[in-house]
């Protein structure tokens, strides 16, 4: 075969988010509609950092990376569900490995993208005089090419281990894309390393990361608690509380899908957890950036006066 692997299957039907018709097109519409806001939402975040001179510090460097993450591999996800919901979805041996190679690569880089956002906040709300020489740019540079590098080195390590593995004649994907846990069950060969690999490099990109966040908002939370003004205070949370959200729904969803043993089917309630990091956060990130960020807001109302009076 083409791609090296000595596996008789050649291509992959991915089975999509649902199986009954009636809910095909609604669910098509919805999901168009979700990727349209994620494309327009993360795309609009991208410029309006871009345009703002302002908005160069730190905290937005990060944020204008998350974005530009959620972009990437919402855009490797979510065309292949809306192909899912109007016709077979029929992918390539070659595509499928692909797909899983980018989705692995751009969800490890958001792990660690969301662990250096934190860390800036920590800085920022406990050790304000030493801001700019701790998150100076080459530090925020070196911190980038760290996730870069977490993410190539994760990704690398599933697509070769996934190539390692027979598919003799499954070739049915329980899923609406080319994920590790559904590509597992299809295999007629051991999977006990593939699964050994998911649980070290999973945990190792989940359980750091998580646990960064959680010292680093520990700390956060014991000097908030030192502030003596409460105005003081509700502007030190009001920096955190989108990150919060963010990192929530992200490692909350992703920890429920990996770290745990895999089934002997991949049930529906796993399709719908993946859906929320997969799909629904990349939507939600810019206006949970926006809405709740004073600073984003009036970047905004001043590039659209700007527009509209230039």
């Amino acid at each position: 075969m083409a791609s090296g692997n000595d596996s008789s299957v050649t291509e992959f039907i991915l089975l999509g988010l649902t199986q009954q018709p009636d809910l095909q097109l609604p669910l098509y519409f919805v999901f168009l509609g979700i990727y349209v806001v994620t494309v327009v939402g993360n795309i609009g975040l991208l410029i309006l950092i871009g345009v703002n001179s302002h908005l160069h510090t730190p905290m937005y460097y990060f944020l204008f990376k998350l974005s530009f993450i959620d972009l990437c591999y919402s855009s490797v996800i979510t065309p292949k569900v809306l192909m899912s919901f109007v016709k077979q979805n029929i992918v390539s041996y070659v595509e499928c490995m692909a797909q899983l190679y980018f989705f692995s690569f751009f969800v490890i880089d958001e792990c660690y993208i969301l662990t250096s956002m934190a860390y800036d906040r920590y800085v920022a709300i406990c050790k304000p005089l030493l801001y700019k020489v701790t998150m100076s740019h080459q530090v925020c540079l070196m911190l980038m090419l760290g996730a870069y590098m977490m993410g190539f080195v994760g990704a690398v390590t599933h697509t070769v281990c996934m190539l390692k593995l027979t598919f003799c004649d499954g070739n049915i994907v329980n899923h609406y894309m080319c994920d590790i846990p559904p590509l597992l069950q299809l295999s007629c060969t051991s999977t006990y390393i593939n699964e050994l690999v998911v649980f070290i490099v999973v945990g190792i990109n989940v359980i750091v990361p998580s646990l960064t966040i959680f010292i680093s908002y520990t700390l956060i939370l014991s000097n908030i608690l030192h502030i003596r003004s409460t105005e003081g205070r509700a502007k030190a949370f009001s920096t955190c509380s989108s990150h919060i959200m963010t990192v929530s729904l992200f490692f909350g969803s992703s920890a429920f899908m990996y770290l745990k043993p895999f089934p002997a089917g991949f049930l529906d309630q796993d399709k719908v957890s993946t859906v929320f990091y997969t799909i629904v956060g990349p939507m939600m990130n810019p206006f949970i950036y926006s809405l709740r960020n004073k600073t984003v807001q009036i970047a905004l109302s001043k590039t659209l006066k700007k527009r509209v009076f230039s």
